[in-house]
């Protein structure tokens, strides 16, 4: 009976250790929006990255932003017209990433 319990609240450690770095990895993958967004600069040249979803509305600035901070992206020039919009480009972990998933 002692055995059963060393043996259980050994398998829990070692889930508990599976699951911490499950979670790790899960923080380098992107979203599902992320990665949606990331394809379309696929087929565009330069790896241009869009302004606007497939519905006409503008892309969250939220995943724009995280595409930058993870290095997926890059911003590629600034519109003297409209200097809110951040216009981007994929990068080659980017390209890979989007290409890959």
């Amino acid at each position: 009976m002692f055995a059963d319990r060393t043996i259980a609240r050994h398998e829990a450690q070692s889930f508990d250790a599976f699951a911490l770095n499950d979670n790790v990895l899960e923080a380098d993958l992107p979203t599902l929006p992320q990665l949606l967004y990331l394809r379309r600069g696929l087929t565009q040249a330069g790896g241009k990255l869009p302004l606007f979803d497939l519905d006409g509305q503008a892309v969250d600035g939220a995943i724009v932003r995280r595409c930058l901070d993870r290095g997926w992206a890059e911003p590629w020039f600034s519109n003297p017209l409209k200097p809110d919009w951040l216009v981007c480009k994929l990068t080659e972990s980017g390209r890979r990433l989007a290409a890959e998933s």
